[in-house]
């Protein structure tokens, strides 16, 4: 989950940069980058599942692993680059730390995961480690909010949750790349058939060679990488505690422009940065149902 969050931190100014706006007339729509995300997944997953002992899945998981596609990565993804080119990364960042709080509720619902005061004390602490430090960097987006692409944004980390908690018990069952490349198949097979004319309106030969490797970042990276290492995650740890590491991603996204020249670190953002880590430990350390159902007398 370190590595997947740590890729993902810096997915949204990389793809900020790669899709079209007024302040870049040569970039890619979003919906092109979503095929190029769907399809480009979907084959190094097939390549890499023909090195790997052939999984058989069961005809029902199979229709588990549609759904989970469909909230997974197709809501989730397809909504995010599309409502990441009409609102600001600040804005975006800040409707990611969302997802631990629905996650945690949603666990209830569909896991009977207990909301205990250790679990919740925690994800309050990590967002609010999260917002402060959003808010802290704020100063040097340069990008404009908007209310349809912060409505998709949220729509996409509902979604996201949904797919941690309801399609838990199916992802587990098998290997990540098996998972995967059937989500992958999927995911864009749907892209291609409704993105097909977007896809085919961007001026290819007018990418600029650090459009293309924004391109290959989202795709190998952020999708590839990022989406084999979940599933692990998925594997071995709580929902919740999935779910938590997203506050990862704003101080991966902070530590670049610190990096690159573009921000200063001060004690305000060290102690949200601690804020967040300590977050993300105090749910690890809360207890499961299982957990709690073993102490009883």
């Amino acid at each position: 989950m370190w590595v997947a969050n740590i890729v993902w931190g810096l997915n949204a100014p990389i793809c900020k940069s790669v899709l079209i706006s007024g302040a870049n007339p040569g970039g890619v729509n979003p919906f092109a980058l979503s095929v190029y995300r769907m399809v480009g997944a979907a084959l190094l997953f097939w390549t890499v599942s023909c090195f790997l002992p052939r999984e058989r899945v069961a005809p029902r998981d199979v229709v588990m692993l549609l759904f989970a596609s469909v909230f997974g990565i197709q809501l989730n993804q397809m909504l995010f680059l599309w409502g990441l080119s009409l609102t600001s990364p600040i804005d975006s960042s800040i409707i990611a730390t969302i997802v631990p709080v629905l996650t945690m509720i949603l666990a209830t619902v569909f896991l009977r995961e207990p909301i205990t005061w250790l679990k919740s004390g925690g994800v309050a602490l990590g967002c609010f480690g999260a917002l402060l430090l959003v808010y802290v960097s704020q100063h040097g987006a340069g990008h404009t909010s908007s209310v349809a692409g912060d409505v998709l944004c949220i729509v996409s980390a509902i979604s996201y949750a949904v797919y941690l908690t309801a399609f838990r018990d199916t992802i587990i069952k098998y290997s990540p790349v098996t998972t995967m490349k059937w989500m992958f198949l999927f995911a864009a097979v749907v892209a291609v058939a409704i993105y097909f004319r977007p896809l085919m309106s961007v001026d290819y030969a007018a990418l600029a060679p650090a459009a293309w490797a924004g391109i290959g970042y989202v795709v190998v990276c952020s999708t590839f990488v990022s989406y084999l290492m979940v599933p692990v995650g998925q594997r071995f740890l709580r929902p919740t505690v999935v779910s938590m590491y997203n506050y990862v991603q704003p101080v991966v996204a902070v530590v670049f422009t610190v990096v690159v020249g573009l921000d200063s670190f001060g004690f305000t953002k060290a102690a949200a940065a601690l804020c967040v880590f300590a977050g993300v430990w105090l749910v690890t350390k809360s207890k499961s149902r299982a957990q709690l159902e073993k102490e009883r007398p």
